[in-house]
């Protein structure tokens, strides 16, 4: 089994940054490739961004330009940089790892982003 943990999310500023992070633990080797979802209240959960092992990466329209993941394998541990964020990036995001042995989500973290 993978277990992840994210942190980092908050409060921001419309045009503020944050960065939020997903540690992974456990089966971590068997992970092929990781990203991160969202979810606004009221609404479906929707991928924001992903990364592969090899460091092959895909984002939602709606960040391209704004938004940054990355993954750090000697530390276990993905990224998300969001820059210039918007009061419709509020949400709840949550950590996913798709490995061999199922896919896992993390708890999620709440971010908020005031006008």
């Amino acid at each position: 089994q993978v277990q992840l943990v994210e942190s980092g999310g908050g409060l921001v500023q419309a045009g503020g940054s944050l960065r939020l992070s997903c540690a992974a633990s456990g089966a971590v080797f068997s992970i092929n490739a990781m990203g991160w979802y969202r979810q606004a209240p009221g609404k479906q959960r929707e991928l924001v961004a992903a990364i592969t092992s090899g460091g092959s990466t895909n984002y939602a329209g709606s960040v391209k330009g704004r938004f940054t993941i990355s993954r750090d394998n000697a530390k276990n541990t993905m990224y998300l940089q969001m820059n210039s964020l918007k009061p419709e990036d509020t949400a709840v995001y949550y950590c996913k790892s798709w490995s061999r042995g199922g896919d896992y989500w993390g708890q999620g973290t709440q971010v908020s982003v005031s006008s």
